[in-house]
Order: C-alpha cells, then sequence, then structure tokens
C-alpha cells in the first residue's frame, strides 16, 4: 500500500497533475511490475529519485548482464520485465541480449536514458543520436516520446505492445529532464490477448490426424510460453503420435520421459527429413517450419508427408514454405482439437525409449555428467542452459519433464544462461535453479555471479569444462576446416574468480567425486559453483 502524497493525488478523482515519475511509477504498481533491473548511468538517475519501498532495483554489473536478467524474469513471472539502460553506449551494450529476448519471445520494457531535451541539437556527452532507431529491428516497438508529458502513456503502449502474442521486447527513450515534469496520470488497464483458431482450419487437422497412418507431432517453445503443455500431451496421447522437439528450440514442450517422446530434430534441412521419414502427417505445433543451422540441401519434409501447422505468429505462418497453417494461440487451440470428437484410433505410438546407463570414464564425458545431474538434481529444479557442445548430451540423458522446467536463449548468441539464471531464481524464489554453463558461454555473462551472491540465491552453477570453444571446432568440419584459430581457453580458474565474486566454487575432476559434489551444490542455500572438467569430445556434441 502506498500512502505517498503523490499516490493520494494519483486517487483524488479530481483533475490533477503529478510528476512523469509518478505516474509511471502508478503504472508500474499497477501492472505488477515493481521489479526494475539496471546498472545506472547519469542520465537515468531522477527515474529513481524517491525511490518506493515496494520497488526492488536489481543491480547487475553489465548491461547485457541485466537485460538477460530481465529476460528470464520476464518469462518465469509471465508479465513484462522493465530494465533501465544508459543512453547510447550503455544500450549498444545491452544490444546483444535485446536480441536474446526478441528470438526468446520475452516481454522486456527497456527505459533508456538521454541526455536533456534542451542540449540535444548540440550533440551532448551521453547525448543518444536517433535512440528510437538504435534497438530496431529487434523490438516490437521503439518511441522517444516528442513531449514529456507522453512519456506515461509511451511507456504504457510499450508495455500493451510487449505483452501482446507474440511478445516481445519493447523500447522508450526518456530524456533525463522529463521525469520531473508535469503531466495527467493514466490508469493502468487490461489487455487480453488469445486468438481462437479458425473452427474449419482445425477440423482440416483433426480428420488429417484422425485419418493418418503414422502421424506424429513437432512441437515448439510457443506449447510452454502459451501454457499448452499439459494439453499437448493429452493431444499426443489421443492420436498416439510420436513427439519430436523442433531444431533449436528454447523450452521443454513435452515430458522427456515420456513414452511417446521421439527425440530432438537435427539442425539441417536433409536432417529434418530423414529423421521424420515414414511420418504422413506431420503436425508442427507451436512452432516454425523449421529452424535449420547447417546448410544442406533438400526437401523440407520426407516424401509422402503432408504438414499441418498451428503457431500464433503470423511472420512465422507467413514463411512456412510447405503444407497448411491456422493461426492461433497454442493453448486455445489445443483446447479446440480436445474438444472434437475423438477418433478411434487402434495404432500405438512408439518413442525413443529410455537412455542407457553411462559408466564413468576418465576424463569424464559431458553424457555422464548430464546424466548424474539428471538423477541428483531436485526434481522440481529449472534447469536453465547455455553450454553447446554438452546440450546434445543433456537432450539424451538429462530428461526434463515439467513446464517451465527448462529455459535457453533461441538467438544463439553467449552470454545468456548466467544471467538468466539470476532471473530466473528471483521469478520462482521456491526453485532450485540448476544452470549448466559452457566454460567459454559463462565469460560472456560472468559479472552475474555477483548479483547472484549479493541476493543470496539458490542456484547450482555447473560450468562444463572442456577447455575452449568446442563447437566452433565441430562445425568447422562442415568448411573442410582442420584447425580453427582462437578456440582454446587455458587457464581460467572458476574456483579462484567465483569466490572473487562472492560465489563458493569448487573444482571437480574425477567421476568418483561428482556426485558428492553435485549433492552439495543442490544442498546449498545460496548460490555454488562447480568447474567440471569434461573431455573434449565432438561426440558430445552430436
Amino acid at each position: 500500500m502506498d500512502d505517498s502524497p503523490a499516490a493520494k493525488r494519483l486517487t483524488a478523482g479530481a483533475t490533477r497533475t503529478v510528476t512523469v515519475r509518478e505516474a509511471v511509477i502508478h503504472l508500474l504498481r499497477g501492472w505488477g511490475c515493481t521489479t526494475m533491473f539496471g546498472n545506472p548511468g547519469s542520465t537515468e538517475l531522477p527515474l529513481f529519485k524517491d525511490w518506493p519501498p515496494d520497488f526492488r532495483y536489481v543491480l547487475g554489473l553489465q548491461e547485457s548482464v541485466v537485460v538477460g536478467m530481465a529476460d528470464a524474469y520476464a518469462l518465469g513471472t509471465r508479465n513484462a520485465a522493465f530494465v533501465n539502460l544508459h543512453s547510447a553506449a550503455g544500450t549498444g551494450h545491452g544490444l546483444g541480449a535485446l536480441f536474446g529476448a526478441w528470438k526468446n519471445n520475452s516481454p522486456v520494457v527497456v527505459i533508456a536514458g538521454q541526455q536533456a531535451r534542451s542540449m540535444l541539437l548540440m550533440e551532448p556527452f551521453l547525448g543518444a543520436q536517433d535512440a528510437a532507431e538504435f534497438p530496431k529491428p529487434y523490438v516490437k516497438f521503439s518511441i522517444e516520446p516528442a513531449r514529456a508529458e507522453d512519456v506515461p502513456a509511451a511507456i504504457a503502449r510499450a508495455y500493451y505492445t510487449a505483452m501482446q502474442e507474440p511478445r516481445g521486447p519493447v523500447f522508450v527513450s526518456v530524456p533525463v529532464d522529463d521525469w520531473d515534469k508535469a503531466c495527467e496520470p493514466i490508469e493502468p488497464r487490461t489487455v487480453i490477448s488469445r486468438k481462437r483458431p479458425d473452427a474449419q482450419g482445425l477440423k482440416l487437422i483433426a480428420d488429417a490426424l484422425a485419418g493418418a497412418t503414422n502421424p506424429c507431432l513437432v512441437v515448439g517453445a510457443d506449447v510452454d510460453r502459451s501454457g499448452a503443455f499439459d494439453l499437448t500431451v493429452k493431444l499426443a496421447e489421443r492420436y498416439e503420435t510420436p513427439v519430436w522437439v523442433a531444431p533449436r528450440t528454447y523450452r521443454c514442450n513435452f515430458p522427456e520421459s515420456h513414452r511417446l517422446f521421439a527425440g530432438f530434430l537435427p539442425i539441417s534441412k536433409a536432417s529434418v527429413a530423414d529423421a521424420l521419414k515414414g511420418f504422413d502427417v506431420i503436425l508442427a505445433l507451436g512452432s516454425p517450419v523449421f529452424t535449420y543451422h547447417a546448410e544442406s540441401n533438400g526437401q523440407v519434409l520426407p516424401a509422402g508427408a503432408a504438414l499441418y501447422q498451428i503457431v500464433n505468429d503470423e511472420v512465422q505462418a507467413a514463411f512456412t514454405p510447405v503444407g497448411t497453417t491456422v493461426v492461433a494461440s497454442v493453448d486455445a487451440a489445443v483446447e479446440d482439437l480436445l474438444a472434437l470428437p475423438a477418433p478411434k484410433v487402434a495404432r500405438r505410438g512408439q518413442g525413443r525409449g529410455p537412455r542407457p546407463m553411462l559408466e564413468p570414464t576418465a576424463p569424464m564425458t559431458s553424457a555422464y555428467v548430464m546424466q548424474r545431474v539428471g538423477m541428483l538434481r531436485p526434481r522440481d529444479s529449472i534447469v536453465v542452459e547455455e553450454a553447446p557442445t554438452a546440450r546434445g548430451p543433456m537432450n539424451e540423458f538429462l530428461p526434463i519433464d515439467t513446464p517451465d522446467g527448462f529455459f535457453t536463449t533461441g538467438s544463439g548468441g553467449l552470454g545468456y544462461g548466467l544471467p538468466a539464471s539470476v532471473g530466473m531464481a528471483l521469478a520462482r524464489p521456491d526453485q532450485r535453479i540448476v544452470a549448466v554453463i559452457g566454460d567459454g558461454s559463462s565469460m560472456y555473462g560472468i559479472q552475474a555471479l555477483w548479483s547472484a551472491a549479493q541476493l543470496k540465491l539458490p542456484i547450482s552453477f555447473l560450468i562444463i569444462n572442456n577447455g575452449g570453444y568446442l563447437a566452433l571446432k565441430q562445425m568447422a568440419g562442415l568448411f573442410q576446416m582442420t584447425e580453427v584459430v582462437g578456440t582454446d581457453l587455458p587457464g581460467i580458474d572458476f574456483t579462484g574468480l567465483a569466490p572473487a565474486l562472492g560465489v563458493p566454487a569448487a573444482r571437480v575432476e574425477r567421476a568418483e567425486d561428482l556426485d558428492a559434489a553435485l549433492k552439495d551444490a543442490f544442498a546449498s542455500t545460496g548460490p555454488r559453483l562447480l568447474d567440471i572438467s569434461v573431455e573434449a569430445s565432438f561426440a558430445d556434441h552430436l
């Protein structure tokens, strides 16, 4: 409850004015957005004058780190997250992470500082030229309001735009002298965005699934993001369809221990078509068709297969190369599919089956480490991942079976994992966060360890240390290269670096020491880091 004079003026019911700062704080409170991430600079300071006691400011030590925190916090809370950046260079530092939020469909609202309006014609120190153009095209909406009085309305429009499906980041540049100007307050409102599918299009899909000899589902991030995880399980069981995960999907969209779980589709056109061979009807649910990483020729689908797609993004619907697409909210579409009469299905779908138990080796493999993590981690823990060469072994041996149980970046850019683990821990304070991070990836956001320590967050940081950028060495074969410069990372002492930032750390080199170290890390009340030495094996990346 805010009993400040500004709040009383806001609720007085008469024509009144407040400061721009008071009006914005009122909006944020009404939206339930009382946490702000930032790394402050001089052009933002007036925003924080008389900072309300019911608001929380989360400090990160670099701008890309705070955007990554906000990205995961938005996903974990399912509400927009606000992040404050410095003008020009500070915003530039955060752009890589903003691109990640764009790919993750995270509703991140960036409020960036700007120099005083009266100085802008003279290109002042710390001024941002064409500030609203800087973050494009990786924001849904970007503006520097023409008047100080328009700032609250601009931030309101940014919030509602960020929250509309498909969600994504937005940007508002605010000159430093705007915050104390007078304006009329505006009230927060509710905007509901849930698009039901076209009934005729949905019947085409239902009839195709019912009449198929061997159908399958391909699930993407919109399944988990829309809350359709459990509904999708029911859909797969109704039609007895094996379920594949779309290439480069960054959420868990189907329980990976389920009997119908088929596995993860690979990253090239030819290999995807080969994996889907034998299926006559393919339903891509909440997924683009398809996200490739490695170039190859050939058809999108195997011969004889018909593709149907349900996705909430008109852009994805437009670039889908084959098949029939229904644009709708994924959860609403699956609800409506399940409401149709259940077909008689005689077939029984087959998934990939259980994974074999691995024996310890010296040195350890990433696969063995992932299997032990999967067996020992708390059941309700959330896995945040950014370990490219361990992603394949993790998919094989660390099954994720719960909605909102797994997060990684959809952008492919490094620097997400450590900050995201902090943001997710703040969003889900009652759950253990297990951060699986590569040694190379960690150095793009290592400052996040300091924030985790200061906030005493229950995060288990697992550095999967293969001594370099092994993913690049593996990819080099695609270009007929035998050697790659700049891919070895000797001499990084995580057991020295992490404690210097406030996080206790230990090195694990032997398989016989791994279980005890993991149990200790998972039981800690605050953050704990394990530097786990693994074999530099290309096989782990397949």
